[in-house]
């Protein structure tokens, strides 16, 4: 019995000990990522304040596109039959209350009415570059980071480099390989971070543009649906 005892307090010494030795690495790995954080140096700020930026914009010109893309089926079924009607202050009203850019295009185009239909296919025309320029507004931040960020990112690299080599020729014949190593992972450590960050501004500058490009196809579309509205019979009241 005192044998197969010691065998087990052993084993459960070993296991404990395993374990110790898993939780060490583990914080060990937790530990080596802040620190490579840490060690990307000032540069670091910079790529987080864009990362914030590049979040911040994505996510408010998403919420600005979403919401301008949704726009009501019957709307302009709803448009022409109060232009055909005669009811022009209930097709402006009717504008009023959906709050889209397709809505203030033909709100201003009904403003028109009574005017030439070139008039009133150039103000129409104009509005719409107004309310692209507002969806578009912020997109150019964007892609600036894009192509920014990794620059920034090469940057703390190249000092990074700088140092470390300064460091070795300051070392003189005591010149030791972690002195190279090191300043390696510290200076490559910004140009990964740089990526990071112009990689997600990148893709999410795409994203935008694409959903900006669908919404002036639909503004197109609807404006030319309105002024063939306006050459119906009655429609130009």
């Amino acid at each position: 019995m005192t044998l197969l005892t010691l065998l087990l307090q052993a084993d459960t010494s070993e296991a404990i000990s395993q374990a110790a030795a898993a939780v060490a690495t583990q914080e060990k790995v937790s530990l080596s990522m802040i620190d490579m954080a840490v060690k990307g140096g000032w540069l670091m700020i910079p790529l987080i304040i864009l990362s914030i930026l590049t979040i911040y914009i994505f996510g408010m010109k998403w919420w600005t596109i979403s919401r301008a893309s949704k726009i009501d089926p019957n709307f302009m079924n709803d448009i022409r039959d109060l232009i055909h009607s005669g009811k022009i202050k209930a097709a402006q009203s009717l504008c009023k209350q959906h709050d889209t850019p397709v809505s203030h295009l033909i709100e201003k185009g009904i403003e028109r009415m009574g005017r030439p239909l070139t008039d009133i296919q150039a103000a129409v025309e104009n509005m719409g570059n107004i309310e692209v320029a507002r969806l578009e507004k912020g997109l150019p931040a964007l892609a600036s980071i894009a192509g920014g960020a990794p620059m920034i990112g090469f940057l703390g690299t190249v000092l990074g480099m700088v140092q470390a080599f300064f460091n070795m020729s300051q070392a003189g014949n005591n010149i030791d390989i972690t002195l190279l190593s090191g300043g390696i992972y510290t200076a490559m450590i910004t140009t990964v971070a740089g990526l990071i960050v112009g990689i997600l501004a990148y893709f999410g500058y795409n994203y935008l543009t694409s959903k900006v490009s669908d919404l002036v196809f639909t503004l197109q579309s609807n404006t030319i649906e309105f002024m063939d509205l306006l050459h119906e019979p009655g429609g130009s009241k």
